[in-house]
């Protein structure tokens, strides 16, 4: 009866503040649900960190997005005294996310990007499981009344007890973020992706004794994590680098979209949109310190094929008076610079005409500078995200080299 008293008092008087024991009685006062919000709230909340760790895996990242909304949700759900059907649909819901960890630890998930390999239960993800179980446990108690009079005689301990095992979430969070995958497909995107490990150990000559593990290469999707695995010989230094480079094209090269708000900012066409690609340059940009910036990219690619015309690439250039001897090992194998040695132009910087046999321009026109350049794809394509174009406008390449088509990674 005192703890009907109490609670009829915070009912009244709602602006009063309360103090800690009377706050752990009112928590106490709801029994078996208590603990069930608690443990769910602290198994949501644990999930929740675990979505960055997995953020290489745009499946993964949806999954625990779900589960840690429907934990949360349930938890709070839990807290405000629900239906007997919204408290065997929150046990029913944890019972599934129980169901697919322990799938997840003895077969993997295979339909679930980034879930597909098997892994040792570690603490973190053993405790969120735990705590799912909790709440199921909790539900089941108190839709069948089992010990509740109980728990409504001791409500302080009661109280506590709901706190203490939702403060369990405290380092269950911070132990998501250490969170280790199984060797396999999962660790090397990570690595590559982020670039931790060549950055951990401080340098190129370290770096280069540090290869990225060969896996089954993922074709590039601008609309998917970045992921360039997968090719031998390529050092994880090299793998982040170019990695790198194209998430912060992709986020920065939407600004020049329409080619006539590019205009405004000093692109012009060289006017080759017959070919079914149309370069705009920037002769300023071309004459600056800034490299691979795309904020400052010295040639935007436009798509004709389609109206509008739309931006597909970035093309950065070097400075002028620069040789394909001078460009920096910006991803190994998986990037190559090309000049154009056999374009004309005119005195209005448009493309009229390719080099005669013996590499001359005539009728008035003349060669453009030959500093080297590479492309970055902000779409798919078929020969990858650094592909120079086919045939004659691809360019010439350095002397000894093959032509590099990137299929492991190209995309249609």
């Amino acid at each position: 009866m005192a703890i009907a008293v109490e609670h009829e008092h915070l009912r009244t008087s709602p602006r009063d503040a309360l103090h800690p024991a009377q706050a752990l009685v009112a928590l106490g006062a709801l029994g078996w649900l208590a603990l069930a919000g608690g443990a769910s709230l602290g198994a949501g909340a644990i999930h929740a960190a675990a979505i960055g760790v997995h953020s290489e895996h745009r499946q993964a990242v949806i999954a625990f997005t779900v589960v840690a909304a429907i934990q949360l949700g349930f938890g709070a759900v839990a807290l405000a005294r629900p239906g007997r059907l919204l408290l065997a649909l929150g046990a029913l819901a944890n019972v599934g996310i129980v169901a697919g960890w322990v799938l997840a630890k003895t077969n993997g998930i295979s339909f679930v990007g980034g879930l597909g390999d098997t892994e040792s239960p570690q603490l973190t993800d053993a405790m969120a499981a735990g705590l799912a179980v909790l709440a199921v446990l909790a539900v089941v108690a108190h839709l069948a009344q089992l010990g509740s009079a109980a728990l409504l005689r001791r409500p302080i301990l009661t109280g506590g007890t709901a706190v203490l095992v939702a403060a369990l979430a405290v380092p269950g969070m911070l132990g998501a973020g250490g969170h280790a995958h199984a060797a396999g497909h999962d660790e090397p995107a990570a690595v590559g992706h982020h670039g931790e490990d060549a950055a951990a150990h401080g340098g190129d000559d370290v770096a280069a004794d540090h290869v990225a593990a060969v896996v089954p290469p993922e074709p590039y999707d601008p609309t998917l994590p970045i992921d360039l695995g997968g090719v031998e010989g390529v050092t994880l230094q090299q793998q982040a680098a170019a990695e790198n480079l194209i998430a912060v094209t992709l986020l920065r090269l939407p600004q020049f979209t329409d080619p006539a708000v590019a205009e405004t900012m000093g692109f012009r066409s060289i006017g080759d949109g017959a070919t079914g690609h149309e370069h705009y340059l920037n002769v300023v940009n071309m004459a600056d310190d800034k490299l691979l910036d795309p904020d400052y990219p010295e040639s935007l690619v436009y798509d004709t094929t389609v109206q509008p015309k739309k931006l597909v690439a970035a093309m950065f250039m070097m400075d002028a008076g620069t040789t394909l001897a001078d460009v920096p090992d910006l991803g190994g194998k998986l990037t190559q610079w090309h000049i154009h040695d056999n374009l004309c132009f005119n005195g209005d910087g448009q493309v009229r005409g390719l080099t005669d046999a013996e590499g001359s321009c005539g009728g008035g026109l003349a060669k453009g500078d030959q500093q080297p350049m590479i492309h970055v794809w902000t779409e798919r394509h078929p020969c990858g995200p650094f592909a120079a174009l086919e045939g004659i406008a691809g360019g010439s390449i350095a002397e000894g080299e093959t032509r590099l088509c990137d299929r492991a990674h190209g995309g249609h």
